[in-house]
């Protein structure tokens, strides 16, 4: 015989259905296994609810019955010390019904838990957990805040039940959660408390379609069965409790247990059977397995101290010889039981799987599964490699408290708070987005606005109300009572819950305010006036090339006629003439090129060569310039003053920004502006003003503001202002809150909704800004500062047609010289110096032309110079010229006719 010490509340329901099951379990085994050497001998005793008298207990049947193991104790709380006691004397405490993740088998050596434990079974974001304060009830909390934190959710309160509680306090906790915001409650009690608690809860009206109430499964009827009036006050509850498989012997054992039950509790009401029933037969036959495999006869007995018997003294305990082998042997069973798959590694039974239950009537109703690999799925299949997390949505749809299948919001302002007290700004300009008006009879203030009708929205999109009224921040005659910032201070003052309007994210302010995710983008940019529109200039047919390629390209047209005529002049009569005529046909030549229509032939292959990189040059020109005055004609150019920052800082102009903003922070110490030079406005009329003036002439040179706002004045001004330069960046216009606010995650979701939803979102937009979204003129527009065609943009056709001529006339004047340096028989005596021959050379290149063309008068005394020599000659009235010679030698007149 192995002695066993059963230790347990036999009065109770639990202990009444364990006891029976026990007592089927050593019948049922030993009927099975007759031929075993050993049976269980079990000594029970009953400390009730009594953690001390769990312990003497214990030491009585270790002391006086010498067990080798102890079955129970019921609770958490017991176990813990009992466990301290089975160390001592090195046998094994067993445990079916104390679940509490603070007892771990890991941690105590001889401690084996043959049930699930709590943690195991660790939504909405937000949550309030209520425990009984208990062992069993402390146990879960730390696996539950870890659990929580992994998911991004938390705790926002706990509500601790009294472990021996009255109605009173159990009503002073329902009162305190009706105080909070959040309505999703998660519960975790025995059926003992937990039955009164939902049956008061009820009667406080905290099962409508508000609340969410999640147990865990101390307070379902597979564990613990509560009463029907209890069930029938858990309406709309969800539920999680350990999955049992299904088997078929299990039919035939419940309808024994029955009878058994019955016959042994004649005067009370037929329970359900529990999951702990179950744990216990399977507990019972656990044990009566490692008790054959464990039992040594030399090896059975208790080694006890030489020393007398002290009830306060421990140390007289004895150490059972067989309790270690009884330990491991019991650690390594494994077969199939009534609970499912019965197995300890690391000393406590593993869950399969959990089921999501929902109380319907009087019934517990299975809407779905899940497992720590799986996730939620709506059906159970452990064979199955694919995760079925995504099956969430497809679970069976619950009732909810109040006979509802919508989801209730799970977060409410408090049933007996105040309203959100949310600050408003008044503004004296820009009040498309946000503007209060005062009836002059009643004095109620009345709202509207693009950020007051976006916060309308989102509370729309919230799952949850928000009762709320708006606190104009004015003082006693309605004006402004203060900055932007000061309104937000007072969030954290604790005289604002929040602010609404349009207010920008900013890092300073963050530090005493939290925003929500922005409904609308910004960021400071600067907006200059723009000069007139040039179209209306009489001059523009200069505009499109720069004063340097004007003077480059007249140089140019200039410089080929010359070289033009240095090639032909000499043999190309149509290049000759006086020199008036000359240089008038160097003029006509090169400018005739742009429209081709020069008449004149060309004789030199040089000149030819010139021609023909010079006409390529002036078509590029020609076609720049006119698709450049077609654009300058055809498409509006606005070009904004001013295009640097650094330019009005450094030329001392003044500039304006919107009162009551950081904007002025922003220009003090980050771009460095003098304060003097800043100057507040209110409203867009105001900046039109300013930017009218410029800033010689009282007004600005410049606009900074954000985004929004310059939008709304360049629609109200179109083709008169510009934004330039950098965009300063801000975290855009939001609503504030108190810092760690739990509003703010909501908020910031539904913020993203409505700014997603487009349709709604236009038709916010269009109320306030229609027909200021743009400026089709301005958009048509282009904006530049110069867009004059310069001369680096054909810098390379001017090189290419320069070393053209160039090279040509080189090369013609070499070949001149080449076949025109004078003989020495045609050099005066006394003139054979280089120099005089260079000189000879010269002047006959230059008067060759002279004989034909010119407007000769009568008389005139002209000198020729040919291959005869020098003469001179002379007109007559005839239009003849009469040459003579000059040398000595007898030679025939010439007489020339033009």
């Amino acid at each position: 015989m192995i002695r066993v010490g059963l230790v347990h509340n036999m009065n109770s329901t639990h202990g009444k259905v364990a006891a029976s099951c026990i007592s089927m379990a050593l019948f049922d085994f030993y009927d099975t296994h007759a031929h075993y050497r050993t049976r269980l001998s079990l000594h029970t005793r009953d400390p009730k609810d009594d953690i001390v008298a769990a312990a003497s207990a214990v030491l009585d049947l270790m002391e006086d019955e010498e067990v080798h193991a102890i079955l129970g104790p019921q609770w958490s709380s017991q176990a813990k010390f009992v466990n301290d006691l089975g160390v001592k004397a090195q046998v094994p405490v067993i445990s079916f019904s104390a679940t509490s993740p603070f007892l771990s088998p890991r941690q105590r050596r001889y401690f084996v838990r043959t049930a699930y434990d709590d943690s195991s079974q660790v939504g909405w974001r937000e949550i309030t957990l209520v425990y009984e304060d208990t062992d069993y009830g402390n146990g879960l909390v730390p696996y539950l805040v870890d659990a929580f934190q992994e998911v991004d959710a938390w705790i926002s309160y706990r509500s601790v039940i009294p472990s021996s509680p009255e109605d009173i306090d159990i009503v002073k906790e329902l009162n305190k959660l009706l105080m909070i915001q959040t309505r999703v409650f998660l519960v975790h009690m025995t059926a003992v408390i937990g039955s009164r608690f939902f049956v008061l809860a009820s009667e406080a009206g905290m099962m409508s379609e508000d609340f969410a109430w999640i147990v865990t499964d101390g307070l379902s009827s597979l564990l613990d069965p509560v009463s029907s009036k209890a069930l029938y006050s858990m309406q709309g509850v969800l539920g999680v409790r350990p999955h049992v498989p299904p088997l078929e012997s299990r039919g035939d054992f419940v309808e024994r247990w029955r009878k058994l039950y019955a016959e042994r509790n004649l005067n009370d009401e037929i329970a359900d059977l529990s999951l702990f029933g179950l744990w216990a037969y399977d507990t019972i036959t656990a044990l009566a397995f490692a008790g054959e495999m464990a039992w040594e006869p030399a090896k059975s007995r208790y080694l006890k101290p030489n020393t007398s018997r002290n009830n306060l003294d421990f140390s007289s305990i004895g150490i059972s010889e067989i309790g270690p082998k009884l330990l491991d042997e019991i650690l390594s069973v494994k077969f199939q039981g009534l609970s499912g798959e019965f197995h300890l590694p690391n000393g406590e039974l593993q869950p399969i799987a959990f089921e999501i239950f929902n109380v319907v009537g009087q019934r517990e109703e299975i809407i779905g599964y899940w497992t720590s690999a799986r996730g939620l799925s709506p059906e159970l299949n452990v064979s199955t490699k694919v995760c079925n997390r995504a099956l969430a949505n497809d679970l069976k749809p619950p009732t909810w408290p109040g006979n509802t299948l919508k989801p209730p919001k799970g977060w409410v302002m408090p049933m007996l708070g105040k309203k959100l007290k949310i600050g408003v700004p008044k503004k004296d300009g820009f009040k498309e987005f946000f503007k209060i008006e005062w009836d002059p009879h009643t004095g109620a203030p009345s709202y509207s606005g693009f950020a007051h009708d976006m916060f309308l929205e989102v509370l729309e999109a919230l799952p949850f109300a928000v009762p709320h009224q708006y606190v104009p921040y004015v003082d006693e005659s309605r004006q402004r009572a203060g900055t932007c910032d000061d309104m937000l201070y007072k969030i954290k003052l604790q005289e604002f819950d929040a602010v609404v309007g349009d207010t920008t994210i900013v890092a300073n302010r963050s530090s005493y305010v939290d925003f929500t995710l922005p409904y609308s983008e910004s960021g400071v940019a600067m907006v200059v006036a723009i000069k007139d529109d040039e179209r209306r200039n009489m001059w523009i047919f200069l505009k499109p090339m720069s004063w340097n390629l004007w003077l480059t390209t007249g140089l140019a047209f200039i410089s080929t006629g010359f070289i033009v005529w240095l090639l032909e002049h000499r043999t190309n009569e149509e290049f000759r003439g006086c020199r008036s005529q000359q240089i008038g046909l160097i003029l006509w030549f090169s400018f005739s090129t742009l429209v081709f229509a020069h008449r004149e032939k060309v004789a030199n292959n040089l000149t030819r060569l010139v021609l023909t990189v010079w006409v390529f040059v002036v078509m590029i020109l020609t076609q720049s310039y006119t698709a450049n005055l077609s654009s300058l004609l055809t498409v509006q150019r606005l070009t904004p003053k001013f295009m640097d920052v650094q330019d009005l800082i450094r030329n001392g102009y003044f500039v304006g920004y919107q009162g009551g903003c950081f904007v002025r922070e922003l220009l003090v110490r980050e771009l460095n502006f003098n304060e003097s030079k800043l100057i507040p406005y209110r409203s867009p009329e105001e900046y039109h003003e300013a930017l009218s003036k410029g800033s010689e002439n009282g007004g600005v040179a410049a606009i900074f503001d954000e985004l929004p706002y310059l939008k709304v004045l360049l629609a109200k001004y179109c083709n008169k202002y510009k934004i330039v330069g950098p965009t300063y960046k801000t975290g855009g216009l939001g609503f504030a809150f108190p810092m760690r606010s739990p509003l703010v995650s909501y908020i910031s979701r539904a913020v993203l909704k409505v700014t997603q939803d487009k349709a709604k979102l236009d038709a916010i937009e269009g109320r306030y800004f229609r027909g200021q979204s743009s400026c089709p003129e301005q958009d048509a527009a282009i904006f530049s500062d110069n867009l004059s065609l310069s001369v680096y943009s054909f810098g390379g056709l001017f090189i290419i047609t320069g070393v053209v001529s160039v090279s040509s006339v080189l090369l013609y004047v070499v070949l001149f010289f080449q076949s025109n340096w004078p003989s020495s028989s045609a050099i005066r005596p006394g003139d054979r110096s280089l120099r005089s021959k260079f000189l000879e050379t010269t002047s006959n290149f230059f008067r060759e032309h002279r004989l034909l063309g010119c407007p000769w008068k009568n008389g005139s005394k002209i000198a020729l110079t040919s291959q005869f020599g020098s003469m001179e000659a002379s007109t007559n009235n005839d239009v003849g010229v009469t040459a003579r010679r000059q040398n000595k030698k007898e030679r025939p007149l010439l007489m020339m006719h033009v």
